[in-house]
């Protein structure tokens, strides 16, 4: 536990609060089932929530301000995945770490690599922020972003650049709730600074006006309170997590081994994105009507796809732990039990997106852009059937990152990488627009080239030790 004096950051200093009962979760031990489905409920809704954010500019923009608006958004969406997606990689490599202290329960290397994550985030995310505000529009344009959505796509990402910095320190200090085994906190922030952002969204564009702006205002400033709830409840709530000077103190070692597992989580992330922005780039290609089909077609498939997304953080935290604690039993059991039931969730996931794919759209669209709601539904027709594989993507990557393998799951996302280039370069411009979609399902089942193999190998060579 922490000592007498502590902190969270350098600047909050004070003794720990004294807490009424235990708010970890131990994975460790009991029902691997109910453990894994008890923890991913709250980070679907979590997930569902953090998704709300762009979702709900895209919704906003779309209904109060036309299909222009709609499209400026839409494009931006792989690009912000690309950045956001850095810093949350690297925010879930540290979590992990973190877990697997928590679960080896070796308490004060827990909080040194606490503050060792803390110190790099804040580097990675300042950096990033002068970088992309400096290359924005070059960046654009290297995304053929149409010369009329211009202004209003580099004003929106401007604005989101500035503000990386409280949405590293979300990502971070969520990490490090979830990595004790508490979902549930970061569902409550992100529900607040939800309905905080939907406030915003109609307020600052349909009232002052500002048009997409308005939407990365609300975005920044909403993702800002999701912060700071999280720094005051582990202020309050985990002595756990409270922080003395001499875990700021660095050692040989500590940060090159989160950096080892943490980088190539995000370079996982970004090259991941990398692949849909060469994807985004061909959709530009065909115009604003297939931008923004495009666009609204993604979100709707970003939802869905969040049970799969979510399961996929619940294995890398009960692997995170149970890999701590030398339970490889307990490992097998949890990604056993979590194919399962997402494999039954993919048939569930087909059947929604082709049959209501098409009414979905009408969340961002006007049922009479009948062009762009048909955009919407080819694409959605032309890549349902590979969601399984979609799904066990999640699986197999996060467990094999629970367990400190960050190489492989990085190389997967080269696979992807790959895959979807290659379409595009010999379908983009060539062929329909159906042709570019498939993109996304060659991609999902490349990623799964080296995944499983690996995954079964690690599992093989534990059984041996």
């Amino acid at each position: 536990m922490a000592g007498k004096s502590t902190v969270l950051f350098p600047a909050f200093c004070g003794r720990g609060v004294k807490v009424e009962k235990n708010r970890t979760n131990d994975m460790t031990t009991g029902n691997p089932i109910k453990l894994i489905i008890m923890f991913m409920i709250p980070m679907f809704l979590g997930n569902i929530f953090q998704q709300f954010y762009n979702i709900v500019d895209s919704i906003v923009a779309g209904q109060f301000i036309g299909v222009d608006a709609l499209a400026a958004i839409g494009s931006t969406g792989s690009l912000m995945f690309f950045v956001t997606g850095w810093l949350n990689g690297l925010s879930s490599g540290f979590g992990i770490i973190v877990a697997q202290m928590f679960g080896a329960k070796k308490y004060d290397d827990m909080r040194h690599f606490v503050a060792m994550s803390i110190y790099l985030m804040f580097g990675f995310a300042a950096a990033m922020t002068v970088g992309f505000l400096v290359f924005n529009v070059p960046i654009l344009k290297l995304m053929n972003s149409p010369a009329d959505l211009m202004g209003d796509v580099a004003g929106y990402m401007g604005i989101i650049y500035a503000g990386l910095l409280v949405t590293a320190a979300y990502n971070t200090l969520a990490a490090f709730l979830r990595a004790l085994g508490d979902s549930k906190s970061p569902l409550y922030f992100l529900i607040i600074s939800a309905g905080i952002n939907v406030i915003l969204d109609v307020a600052l564009i349909r009232f002052v006006g500002m048009g997409v702006e308005g939407c990365a205002y609300a975005t920044v400033i909403a993702q800002g309170v999701s912060a700071v709830c999280c720094l005051v409840y582990i202020k309050k709530k985990y002595p756990i997590l409270h922080l003395e000077k001499k875990n700021f103190e660095l050692r040989k070692g500590s940060m090159s081994k989160l950096l080892i597992l943490g980088i190539p989580m995000g370079l996982q992330f970004s090259i991941t994105a990398i692949g849909t922005i060469i994807v985004q780039s061909a959709v530009n290609i065909y115009g604003a009507t297939h931008m923004a089909g495009f666009s609204a077609a993604g979100k709707i498939q970003n939802v869905i796809g969040m049970v799969a997304v979510s399961m996929g953080a619940t294995i890398a935290t009960y692997v995170g732990q149970n890999r701590g604690a030398d339970r490889m039993d307990r490992v097998k059991q949890g990604v056993r039990y979590s194919c399962i039931m997402l494999l039954v969730w993919s048939v569930i996931q087909m059947t929604l997106v082709y049959f209501g794919g098409k009414y979905f759209t009408y969340l961002f669209i006007n049922p009479s852009e009948t062009d762009v709601i048909q955009v919407s539904v080819t694409y959605f027709h032309t890549v349902f059937w590979a969601y399984p594989f979609l799904d066990m993507i999640f699986v197999f990557r996060n467990a094999l990152q629970g367990m400190g393998y960050g190489l492989v799951p990085m190389l997967g996302g080269v696979f992807e990488l790959v895959a979807r280039t290659l379409i595009v370069v010999l379908v983009a411009g060539h062929t329909t627009f159906a042709g570019v979609c498939l993109a996304d399902p060659a991609a999902w089942i490349a990623a799964l080239i080296p995944l499983i193999p690996y995954y079964f190998y690690i599992m093989k060579k534990s059984r041996g030790n």
